[in-house]
């Protein structure tokens, strides 16, 4: 009751937790848009009171002349990887400048959603609409050199239609700028890339700015009246020194362009950016009758043109766990099988001494493991981790992350990691009390503190790294403290509660009884050595998602988006499968050599994937992106180190599961005497 007021008490915190509960209305909000055909929602109030009913979807309709906004959004690079606030270049400017209402998720990806100068009327065309005109201080103009040398792009947002959340406005479809490019394959089809650069730098290393812009709105008619939907928004930069006379500020004309004058990339002298120099901002915007429905707006922006790569990806995964599957039935039905029967037959203890094998470390293969707190402590933390992507995939899946609700699936994430913290108190502590331990308590606090703990360390480092650089993706104090919050208010309390419940439970059964003095492991094999082992076992989980992985990266650092949830899902069924049946085949082999320490081994087997993981994450920095600055390069190397670290407390749980699963079945089918 205390952190709860305390966080309410806090008016950064307060605003936070509002835009996290407002992401999730929104996520639902969309959800709901996305499955009715001739509904939306619209909300109402009363009061204090607020709920949404069900209504036409005419309101998505725009008549003639009506207003539509375009909102800027941040600058980016896949270069530096450091967003930058829009106006942070010597942009027009608004007389007011507001910012849109933001989730969390937009606040960690680094948008920042604003007014702009670019007010449109619905289907009526404007040629060489003048802006303003800036003049260039020596700042200005080394801030625009810097950002056209690092390949930055302005990302625009379209507002189609602009409703009440709260005491905000909102978007309801942030559908983004395109601009269309050639393909390098020669093909009539365009590619389309997202947002349009700053600027240019020429051969002889001079700069210009792009300072006119050509936008093309696409709009579907309706059937049944005269009005229409927005379904494409299009840009083509230009950039052009504009001539005119005397300089009227209340209304701007030049001479280079006119209604009979159109501006193409490249038809006139260019704008150079230098100090001291005046730079007018103009803008065409035509409207284009399109047959593209509303319902598939999203397919410029969302269509995948590799697909047979991702089914390439499927199939390679499906083939590993046919591979492991085989090997796991071979055991099962055949070694295995014949080992529990000739173990049953056998009449003599003379005769069970004789023999080799798993049998021989019954009296020690349940005995707890060297710093077995710290292994329910990653067990636990694994189940939290493994409910929280399952239920973001399942959501994902299901279209409730939509890609018009910017910074969703980031709100859902950590809106699901706070909460799944119960399920992470309650395994730890229930194996925990199998180890027969009694400091519960203590292993409670780890596994509430450990992993996130670390994490947030890297993401403290690296967030001010991003301040230093004076990137709109630093964190905001506020945030973070709120973030803090949502840590120690919610998560640790859900592991505490969990926790509690799993330790009243009563403790598993072991099968067969533990041996006062453990038995001496014979000397092993090279090739069943500890490090040998862990590292063959992260190779077939790893390469079950490798080629997925790599549109992963490319939608994290080049910008992209990714939305081929089907695709994701079925390769993370196939990664279970493979981590379960590589730990189960590896552990049997350990066994028969008659080495019983296999429950750390178990959770390394397949958690060593996330070494690959890593090393795949460094090749693909050094062949696939272009990143210079030293900052840059740590911020990917930190996030890759994060992402690795869980991918490791994934797949390591799901080893260790499938394997404590598979030892109990093996010595509950024997007879020990």
């Amino acid at each position: 009751m205390v952190t709860l007021v305390l966080l309410l008490r806090t008016r950064a915190t307060s605003d936070v937790l509002i835009s996290l509960l407002a992401g999730l209305r929104m996520v639902l909000i969309h959800a709901a848009l996305r499955r009715t055909e001739d509904l939306v929602l619209k909300e109402e109030a009363a009061g204090s009171e607020t709920w949404y009913t069900a209504v036409p979807r005419y309101l998505h309709l725009l008549g003639r002349d009506d207003e539509l906004q375009v909102k800027v959004n941040k600058l980016s690079s896949t270069k530096t990887q450091l967003p930058y606030d829009y106006y942070f270049l010597d942009y027009c400017k608004p007389s007011k400048i507001m910012n849109n209402a933001e989730n969390l998720g937009e606040v960690l990806r680094g948008d920042r959603i604003e007014n702009s100068v670019y007010v449109f009327k619905m289907r009526r065309d404007e040629s060489c609409k003048v802006v303003c005109r800036t003049k260039l201080s020596s700042e200005a103009a080394k801030n625009f050199k810097e950002k056209i040398d690092d390949e930055y792009h302005v990302n625009i947002t379209f507002g189609l239609v602009i409703v009440m959340l709260t005491a905000t406005d909102r978007i309801l479809d942030n559908l983004p700028v395109a601009v269309p490019r050639q393909r390098r394959d020669g093909s009539q089809a365009l590619s389309y890339e997202h947002g349009f650069r700053v600027g240019y730098k020429s051969k002889d290393d001079k700069y210009y700015i792009s300072n006119h812009l050509s936008f093309k709105v696409m709009y579907h008619k309706d059937p049944e009246s005269e009005d229409a939907r927005i379904v494409g928004f299009e840009v083509i930069p230009s950039s052009v020194k504009h001539e005119y006379g005397d300089w009227d500020e209340k209304n701007p004309k030049v001479t280079t362009c006119s209604a009979d004058i159109k501006i193409t990339p490249g038809s006139n002298t260019p704008q150079e950016v230098a100090a001291d120099t005046h730079v007018v901002f103009s803008y065409d915007v035509t409207f284009q009758p399109s047959e593209i429905k509303w319902a598939s707006r999203w397919d410029t922006y969302l269509l995948m043109n590799d697909d047979q790569i991702h089914w390439f990806s499927i199939i390679n995964s499906l083939m590993i766990v046919l591979f492991l599957s085989g090997m796991v039935a071979m055991i099962m039905l055949r070694t295995l099988y014949r080992d529990i029967a000739n173990y049953n037959q056998l009449e003599t203890q003379e005769e069970a001494q004789e023999e080799t094998g798993w049998k021989l470390v019954h009296g020690d293969v349940f005995r707890p493991p060297i710093n077995s707190g710290l292994l329910c402590v990653y067990v636990g933390t694994g189940v939290q981790f493994f409910g929280m992507t399952l239920v973001t995939m399942i959501f994902a899946l299901l279209g409730f992350l939509s890609p018009s609700n910017r910074g969703g699936l980031m709100s859902a994430m950590v809106l699901l990691w706070v909460f799944m913290g119960l399920f992470a108190g309650y395994s730890s502590a229930r194996l925990y009390k199998m180890f027969k331990g009694s400091e519960w308590k203590r292993i409670t606090l780890k596994t509430a503190f450990i992993f996130p703990g670390i994490v947030f360390a890297i993401f403290f480092v690296l967030n001010a790294l991003i301040w230093g650089e004076k990137s709109s993706g630093a964190i905001p104090f506020g945030t973070m403290f709120a973030l803090v919050l949502l840590w120690f208010g919610i998560s640790v309390p859900l592991v505490f509660v969990g926790s509690y419940i799993g330790y009243k439970r009563p403790a598993l059964e072991d099968p067969v009884k533990t041996n006062k003095i453990p038995r001496q492991i014979p000397e092993q094999a090279w090739y069943m050595q500890p490090a040998f082992s862990v590292l063959i076992g992260g190779i077939l989980p790893f390469g079950a998602v490798f080629i997925e992985l790599f549109f992963i990266l490319t939608s994290i650092w080049l910008n992209q988006f990714y939305y081929i949830f089907g695709f994701l899902f079925i390769v993370f069924i196939i990664l279970i499968i493979t981590c379960a049946e590589i730990t189960i085949v590896l552990c049997y082999f350990q066994l028969c050599s008659e080495d019983y320490h296999w429950w750390w081994r178990a959770y390394l087997t397949a958690g060593s994937s996330a070494l690959y993981l890593f090393a795949y994450s460094t090749f693909y920095f050094f062949t696939k992106l272009e990143i210079t600055k030293v900052v840059s390069g740590i911020l990917y190397f930190g996030y890759m180190l994060i992402v690795s670290y869980a991918f490791f407390v994934l797949t390591g749980t799901i080893g260790f599961y499938a394997c404590f699963w598979f030892v109990h079945k093996i010595y509950s089918s024997v007879k020990i005497d």
